[in-house]
């Protein structure tokens, strides 16, 4: 698939799940004096994790342009920098665990096709709730 082919296709995956689709915000993060640059797509929805604002929706879904310079030994030199965009469902006090993981399981084996034995799932050392999600998901022990 193409970037965009698979841009389209999570936005649209999301939008089936009752996510508003909003676009990308500018690399430049608006109002807010904390950050220089966007680096993550969370930057723009700060305000609503904050409590600062009010969502439009509680569910929605991006593709953010980012930019880092935090890995910038790993990706390049002292003259090049990371930029990519950032594919993100968020919700807003709706849902947590136990839909979206089904939700992401779904969308990389059915929906993007990559056969389920390429897939490692990892999840924080004591997160027995995630584990036990995963596994009714479908995916094995391993």
């Amino acid at each position: 698939m193409k970037s965009d082919e698979i841009r389209n296709s999570y936005l649209k995956y999301f939008e089936t799940k009752g996510h508003k689709i909003a676009p990308s915000s500018s690399l430049i993060p608006y109002g807010d004096p904390t950050l220089l640059l966007t680096s993550a797509g969370m930057v723009q929805f700060k305000p609503y994790f904050t409590g600062k604002a009010v969502p439009p929706s509680t569910r929605i879904a991006t593709c953010q342009k980012c930019f880092r310079t935090t890995d910038i030994e790993s990706v390049g030199d002292a003259t090049h920098c990371t930029f990519f965009e950032m594919l993100g469902n968020f919700s807003f006090g709706d849902y947590f665990k136990k839909e979206v993981i089904p939700w992401a399981w779904d969308y990389v084996t059915e929906h993007l096709k990559i056969p389920r034995s390429r897939l490692w799932i990892t999840i924080f050392r004591d997160d027995d709730e995630a584990f036990e999600i995963w596994r009714k998901a479908g995916v094995p022990r391993r």
